[in-house]
């Protein structure tokens, strides 16, 4: 029986960063996989999908180039091409991934892993074997959480894997979900064409979002021609040859549509595991663990999206990393879930950290809040994207920065100055006195900043 100091089930952004930090560390390592190596990150979920997205905003660029003084005519959208960049990206990095962890010594097995007890794991493939490890960590993600009477089939019914195959372009989809992954596919697949509903059964889009957020989105994406109807569910579909005919809640009859995609959440991949037998403890579908991302059984850890909320890859990432450090005797800080950024990378691009205007109030905190809309930024102007803003929350008495929430151009990518400050427990004159080079979009942060203090200098 073949023995390691940790033990690794699931080769995803959490699984491979926990197997690749633990060798680093000194620890014997394996890592069990039962598919690819990446997960649905790499595979099927943040990587194909960026890609796709960037071709949307490229798409866009194109479109609105003439107010630059660049006439394009006869723009021809190759829906094939684009796909098929998608899945070149994400086998890329899969790869760099598999050269990682071999650069590191990690053992690496494919096969499907249940455990036999606390330090035992029976890994079934061409040669089933069992191997012994004292500290195992459960890294196995989620999938797509299924709407009850409406089964997927990979032709007209998508789940996020379907959506991501180019099957072909639908003349008119219906989007099941208004959540990140919902959203991110509508603006998608409006941009390339086609006549896009989402429907939500909740009285507002984006529900983990800032109320403000989640308002000026919709009026975005309908001025964008995609259809949102709220506070419905889908009751019923019906399919023939050629269409999807679907009963939404208050339509009277029902609507045709080429394609309807699901995407109302994941559960965790916690079947199969041997979980029972060894009386881990469950929330539904999703692991419980504490705030070092340990099950009540001891040695035995689990992270990313089997962990629970929220379900994010950096999240993931970063719990693997603190697990190993913490197996190999070292003594890390617990990750603070109010420090993790949410990043949504639809047109425009929504971004978010800490506690939104709502949640403080909430909490007995008297506030202030920044807002600057990014029309008043000049790179913005330049760029020809102004539609968005930059809204900042203050703790009203001390100046405790309390959370931001973005909408606009690449704030994706500026989230991360806040997630910075965040972590630092910066003040309201600390971002205030921060000088922030012209012309940038950053400067829309600190413009918010001054927002908070009555100060603003460009609105």
């Amino acid at each position: 029986m073949n023995n390691y100091d940790m033990a690794v089930i699931g080769g995803g952004p959490g699984g491979y960063v926990a197997a690749i930090r633990g060798a680093q560390l000194g620890l014997s390592v394996a890592l069990i996989e039962k598919e690819n190596l990446g997960g649905i990150c790499l595979n099927w979920g943040c990587i194909p999908t960026k890609s796709l997205l960037n071709s949307a905003k490229v798409i866009k660029t194109i479109k609105e180039s003439e107010h630059l003084g660049i006439q394009t005519e006869n723009l021809e959208i190759n829906l094939d091409k684009i796909f098929k960049n998608s899945r070149s990206a994400s086998d890329k990095l899969v790869r760099g991934v598999a050269y990682l962890l071999e650069k590191n010594n990690v053992t690496v097995i494919k096969g499907e892993a249940t455990l036999l007890s606390s330090s035992e794991i029976k890994i079934i493939n061409e040669n089933s074997l069992v191997i012994k490890s004292d500290n195992i960590v459960l890294a196995t993600g989620a999938h797509a959480r299924k709407l009850d009477g409406v089964e997927t089939d990979g032709k007209r019914v998508w789940d996020y894997k379907d959506a991501l195959k180019g099957l072909f372009l639908p003349k008119n989809l219906l989007v099941v979900g208004s959540g990140a992954i919902g959203m991110e596919f509508a603006s998608f697949y409006n941009s390339v064409g086609s006549n896009v509903t989402v429907i939500e059964s909740m009285e507002r889009i984006l529900l983990n979002e800032d109320i403000e957020v989640s308002k000026f989105v919709k009026k975005s994406f309908e001025r964008n021609g995609i259809k949102i109807i709220l506070n419905s569910k889908l009751k019923k579909i019906t399919k023939d040859k050629n269409f999807i005919s679907a009963l939404i809640d208050g339509a009277s009859k029902s609507i045709k549509y080429d394609a309807v995609l699901i995407a109302i959440g994941i559960s965790g991949n916690s079947n199969n595991l041997g979980l029972d037998r060894l009386g881990v403890e469950l929330d539904g579908s999703h692991v419980k663990v504490d705030e070092f991302c340990a099950t009540n059984i001891d040695g035995i850890y689990a992270i990313g999206d089997l962990a629970g909320a929220p379900w994010l890859a950096h999240k993931a990432s970063h719990e693997g990393a603190m697990v190993a450090e913490l197996i190999s005797g070292k003594q890390p800080h617990h990750i603070k879930k109010r420090h993790i950024s949410n990043c949504t990378y639809s047109q425009p691009e929504i971004a978010s950290i800490g506690l939104t205007e709502e949640q403080a109030i909430d909490q007995d905190i008297r506030v202030k809040v920044g807002n600057f809309p990014f029309i008043g930024n000049g790179k913005a102007v330049v760029l020809g994207e102004t539609e968005g803003f930059v809204k900042t929350i203050f703790n009203a008495e001390t100046g405790e920065f309390l959370g931001a929430h973005m909408v606009g151009p690449n704030v994706t990518e500026l989230i991360s100055v806040y997630a910075v400050g965040l972590g630092l427990e910066i003040t309201e004159e600390d971002f205030v006195n921060t000088i922030i080079p012209h012309p940038t979009l950053s400067e829309a942060i600190h413009e918010s900043a001054l927002s908070a203090l009555e100060r603003t200098i460009h609105y």
